[in-house]
């Protein structure tokens, strides 16, 4: 390690291999080695500074301060928002793409979300109960992607749904690697795009089986600041972009599920005033999701000594930021109640990102993530009885993204 700035810089000639094999960690290894909240390395032989904290932040969530293209490795990028998508644009042109999907998040579809995710659990409850017992995560997709097909108006055969259910999975697990899973969620995302662009296809020709205001209309009719209707390859990478993150959100299902195994007192205490909250942000703060965003500097700026000039590279470690001491008091612990004590500062909890959601780059679904997660914990506790049979449930942080490994197999499943 030397030192030249206010910033230790790693030796070696790239951490690239590192970060694959340490996954999660990879940064929290660092900090401890450097004794700092920051540090530069070479990642895919280019240079690279990472931070965790609230400060960093700060840094990276600063209005048009960077921009998010050429911050992800292309394997990554093809397999998530894509080019063309709202968290690619800068400036007015995204400010304008994003109200977009805020327009989707009023309180009456968050709480429509909460209701179709019931409805489609419910439904596919009684299976699980006749079987010899249920991976949730598997199940929870499906359920996940059928709720958001109709919260959407995307028209979906039932037959149809297995298929587009993992086609859109294939791309959250691929995302975090290189090598054959990743070119599996390759492929399987340009099946998925085919799909989705002919649907995109059908709406601009006035097909009436999607209603007007649910979000495949609004993306498929929706003009950009200059009064254009999206490229077609842009409005279908659009719609995949609220529906594949809403099936993610069976990762944070799973992990409220292993908590609420793990830590059976707050079974009772979710029906509390208040606890279900605190106990869904837990979760969401515990347990791994995104482990780092990027940003490429824009405007110039100096931090810790250093001139960051346009083109740098930024990566914020968002894992080790949700289990900062200096923000959480003994960070390793599951403590839902510490979230009843929490200020709402967006540059301290960022599981989908940092800032303030309406121009920024903050996830716009954030809010749909917690809907659809308060409304599957309520099911977990007063929906169903099961039983969690001996498994392997250790979480290998390693892995990006991260899961049970058993994916929580459940038997004995009971509909309340």
């Amino acid at each position: 390690m030397t030192v030249t700035d206010g910033i230790p810089r790693l030796r070696g000639a790239d951490s690239t291999v590192a970060l694959l094999r340490e996954g999660y960690a990879f940064g929290a290894h660092r900090f401890a080695r450097t004794a700092s909240d920051v540090f530069e390395t070479r990642l895919m032989l280019r240079p690279a500074v990472v931070a965790f904290g609230e400060e960093a932040a700060r840094l990276l969530y600063e209005p048009d301060r960077t921009t998010r293209r050429r911050a992800l490795p292309p394997t990554t990028l093809t397999l998530l928002q894509d080019r063309g998508s709202v968290e690619l644009l800068d400036g007015e042109a995204h400010r304008h793409r994003k109200q977009m999907f805020m327009s989707l998040m009023t309180p009456a579809a968050l709480a429509e979300i909460g209701d179709l995710v019931e409805r489609e659990w419910r439904t596919g409850a009684p299976q699980w109960a006749g079987s010899g017992g249920v991976v949730l995560f598997d199940a929870v997709r499906e359920v996940l992607f059928r709720a958001v097909c109709a919260w959407s108006g995307v028209p979906l055969d039932r037959e149809d749904a297995g298929t587009r259910t993992r086609q859109l999975a294939a791309m959250v697990e691929g995302a975090g690697s290189v090598g054959p899973r990743n070119l599996h969620g390759q492929l399987l995302r340009h099946r998925a795009e085919r799909w989705a662009g002919e649907l995109i296809a059908r709406v601009r020709g006035g097909d009436p089986a999607v209603q007007e205001g649910r979000a495949a209309h609004v993306i498929a009719r929706h003009r950009d600041a200059e009064g254009r209707l999206l490229d077609p390859d842009v409005a279908r990478v659009e719609l995949l972009n609220v529906l594949r993150p809403t099936v993610a959100v069976a990762r944070f299902v799973v992990f409220a599920a292993l908590a609420l195994h793990q830590h059976p007192e707050c079974r009772t205490a979710v029906g509390e005033n208040g606890y279900l909250r605190w106990f869904v942000q837990e979760v969401r703060r515990y347990y791994p999701f995104f482990p780092m965003v990027g940003g490429r500097v824009q405007q110039e700026f100096d931090w810790r000594g250093r001139r960051f000039t346009p083109g740098s590279w930024l990566l914020l470690d968002i894992y080790a930021t949700n289990h900062d001491p200096r923000l959480w008091a003994d960070p390793a612990a599951f403590r839902p109640e510490r979230f009843g004590a929490w200020d709402g500062d967006p540059y301290t909890f960022l599981p989908q990102g940092a800032g303030e959601f309406s121009s920024g780059h903050r996830c716009a679904g954030e809010w749909l993530t917690i809907s659809v997660l308060e409304r599957a914990v309520r099911l977990l506790t007063t929906g169903m009885t099961y039983e969690v049979p001996l498994q392997d449930l250790s979480v290998d942080l390693t892995r990006m993204p991260a899961a049970p490994a058993s994916g929580l197999l459940l038997t004995d499943v009971r509909p309340a």
